[in-house]
């Protein structure tokens, strides 16, 4: 199969995870007998520098013509001025958005390996293997009006959270379709209790439940599953919840992991590739991290296993995701570790020696 593939390496760590990521999809490529084509393009802060845009048109262009899009991180505090006019992330939310790509789908899976990384108990994590499932295209995030107004004493904000019956039933299909691959369990995020947009989510998604007698849904408000998912997290499965609630949990939930180097995600939308499957975004869920940039000592198993939900959802190669998973967890129990995991005794590697490591086993 050839892989055609748009690589935005971004701001920060950003371009010292997506070469691991590719060196290990070259590699998979190879031992498997696939191509891999890849076209590089600007976003965030360096597309800013370059274009005077956080989204340039050409990147627009090469995203649109690429089976799936591989994505380091954008930002930094050389763009963070509030008062800026074009922002790093301004990029991000558009190429989301050009691309159609409504759902972010965060696994968060505790290794055995690693159960000591995480803050909490050992008993607590272990056994921890959830996908949340976040709307990524409506709400808050996107919502009109939204803005500051007004001068000192008396300045006002707004943001508006607009959500519709169809953004809703998508989002939340797409969470009854992955369960059934699972453990066929949908935990639906809310706040019912206060809010209209949640009233009406709810609704929406017992509607699109009747559909899927297989799957169990249960609704649990937003503050309630904050604090389950510290108490109790073994006992989610899949959680669909709306774009505000959605970016919150996912970075709690990181933390169940012990570090946010490890966790892969994807956005996924509507457009099917020449290939018959979704094509999609996929980066690790942590930032540009420029305290670090440029030495040497980022995590990729973030983006590397970014790369195997790539060949899972937008090439429909679950035998290859599942051999990058496998070499990712091998490293794991031979005691390889990055700074961010590391404990006593561990075996320390830097950014490009962990991505040998993942290959290494890969090819073996």
């Amino acid at each position: 199969m050839n892989l055609k593939i748009t690589v935005l390496a971004g701001d920060g760590i950003g371009p010292e995870v997506t070469t691991q990521g590719v060196r290990v999809l070259q590699a998979l490529a190879t031992k498997y007998g696939h191509t891999v084509k890849l076209d590089d393009a600007l976003l965030g802060g360096c597309a800013i520098d370059a274009t005077g845009e956080a989204l340039p048109a050409e990147t627009t262009v090469k995203c649109a013509a690429a089976d799936a899009v591989l994505l380091g991180a954008v930002g930094g505090p050389k763009w963070s001025d509030p008062r800026a006019k074009v922002r790093p992330e301004q990029g991000l939310l558009g190429i989301r958005k050009a691309l159609g790509l409504f759902a972010n789908l965060r696994p968060v899976k505790v290794y055995d390996a690693l159960i000591g990384a995480s803050t909490l108990k050992p008993e607590v994590v272990r056994g921890v293997d959830m996908l949340i499932v976040r709307e990524l295209t409506g709400g808050a995030y996107f919502g009109v009006p939204q803005g500051k107004s007004g001068e000192r004493p008396n300045r006002q904000a707004v943001d508006t959270t607009p959500y519709s019956e169809a953004e809703i039933a998508r989002l939340m299909r797409m969470a009854f379709e992955l369960a059934r691959g699972r453990r066929s369990k949908v935990t639906s995020v809310d706040k019912a209790n206060v809010l209209a947009t949640s009233r009406l989510w709810r609704e929406v998604a017992h509607e699109v439940a009747a559909e899927y007698p297989d799957v169990q849904i249960e609704d649990v408000l937003v503050d309630a599953c904050s604090m389950y998912l510290i108490r109790t997290p073994t006992s989610y499965d899949v959680i669909a919840t709306e774009n505000l609630f959605g970016d919150i949990l996912s970075d709690e939930a990181a933390m169940l992991a012990g570090s946010m180097g490890m966790l892969p995600s994807a956005s996924l939308g509507e457009y099917i590739n020449r290939h018959g499957f979704r094509r999609g975004l996929y980066e690790p869920i942590h930032g540009s991290a420029p305290d670090i940039a440029g030495k040497g000592i980022a995590n990729p198993l973030a983006t590397i296993l970014s790369c195997a939900l790539m060949l899972r959802w937008s090439f429909g190669l679950t035998a290859e995701a599942d051999a990058i998973e496998r070499a990712v967890e091998r490293a794991l129990s031979d005691g390889l570790r990055c700074k961010d995991i590391a404990s006593a005794g561990i075996t320390v590697l830097g950014t490009q020696e962990m991505g040998t490591a993942v290959v290494e086993r890969l090819e073996n």
